[in-house]
């Protein structure tokens, strides 16, 4: 497949699984759910069909091992996150972006350990 039918498919398939989600999302309760399931699992979800179409399933389980570590990492960012805007009156951006260290350190010191 060239690389513009490629991006076409991706951008297809991204789409169908963002609207999938979306709808699933404001099903939800609170609504501040939404957004999650609006973006991260879509994108997740087609990278993986397309990679596992194209590359087989041992590409496609090695991402998506590397996917539930950068999951894991951003639960405990988020944790992180409500703990300091709760019990700080730092900025929220301060907190957020500072806070991606913790991330980093999650995701990649589970990589490092479990999936290396």
């Amino acid at each position: 497949m060239s690389a513009v039918g490629q991006i076409l498919l991706r951008f297809a398939l991204g789409g169908v699984v963002v609207a999938v989600f979306a709808v699933f999302g404001d099903m939800l309760r609170p609504k501040r759910f939404a957004g999650v399931f609006g973006a991260a699992p879509a994108v997740a979800l087609s990278t993986l069909t397309l990679t596992f179409v194209q590359k087989g399933a041992e590409d496609a389980s090695i991402q998506g091992r590397s996917m539930v570590a950068g999951a894991a990492g951003f639960f405990v960012y988020c944790l992180v996150v409500s703990a300091l805007l709760e019990r700080t009156t730092w900025p929220a951006w301060a907190v957020a972006g500072a806070s991606w260290l913790v991330w980093a350190v999650v995701a990649f010191g589970i990589w490092g350990i479990v999936l290396r």
